[in-house]
């Protein structure tokens, strides 16, 4: 039975919780012994360094197969035959996962929660990119109710489904919870299922945030 007066954060976790693996690049290089540079490719923060990352936003190709790419490239970089994302990302970050999580999105999670609204994360590829053993290193997330995640339900955003089995963990109406997420196609299938949302901008973060609170009437402090 659904509760009416719950309200709940829904968040995406890459870029939204994480910090991008595009911050993180000399962290990448450091951990893999690549001259500090190598990795040029600069996502969201210079598209123009990256035509791959404009396709995947036109739709060209999926934010899968984006990370597919590049998980490729890097291991050829190391000469290896990485086959998967998540050997780039355990070889890159896998040490301590908690140092590459946002400040900004703890803060925002505790804030939240204390109020007593409910949590939520809706990924494409959280334990696809990080593996399964990545969550039981970072307590932050027993603080979610429901982590709904297309590596296991296999409904990638924007499909309405994947919004509305959050809606079902949570017991909840899409009117009452706030969506935030750094793709806009994401962005637009949850205003598509009667969410409120906010577009992430990484890189903003902190302001990304204040305006995430402020659709819950609270204040990012």
């Amino acid at each position: 039975m659904k509760t009416p007066a719950a309200r709940a954060l829904v968040l995406d976790f890459g870029g939204v919780i994480s910090k991008t693996l595009f911050e993180t690049h000399h962290l990448t290089e450091m951990a893999l012994g690549l001259d500090p540079f190598t990795l040029n490719w600069l996502g969201p923060f210079a598209p123009e360094t990256d035509p791959l990352w404009v396709s995947m936003q036109q739709g060209v190709i999926s934010e899968r197969d984006y990370w597919l790419i590049r998980s490729r490239e890097v291991g050829r970089l190391v000469g290896e035959d990485w086959r998967d994302m998540e050997t780039f990302v355990r070889r890159a970050r896998g040490a301590d996962p908690g140092s590459v999580i946002r400040p900004e999105a703890e803060r925002a999670i505790r804030i939240a929660g204390d109020a007593g609204y409910k949590l939520a994360i809706l990924s494409n590829e959280l334990d696809l990119f990080y593996g399964a053993g990545f969550r039981t290193k970072l307590p932050l997330l027993d603080r979610f109710q429901a982590i709904v995640d297309a590596t296991h339900t296999g409904i990638l955003k924007p499909d309405p489904r994947a919004y509305r089995l959050v809606l079902e963990q949570l017991s909840i109406d899409a009117g009452r919870c706030v969506f935030v997420d750094d793709q806009e196609r994401n962005i637009a299938g949850a205003q598509a299922c009667g969410y409120q949302t906010v577009h992430f901008d990484v890189r903003e973060p902190r302001e990304s945030y204040i305006r995430a609170l402020r659709h819950l009437d609270l204040e990012f402090v």
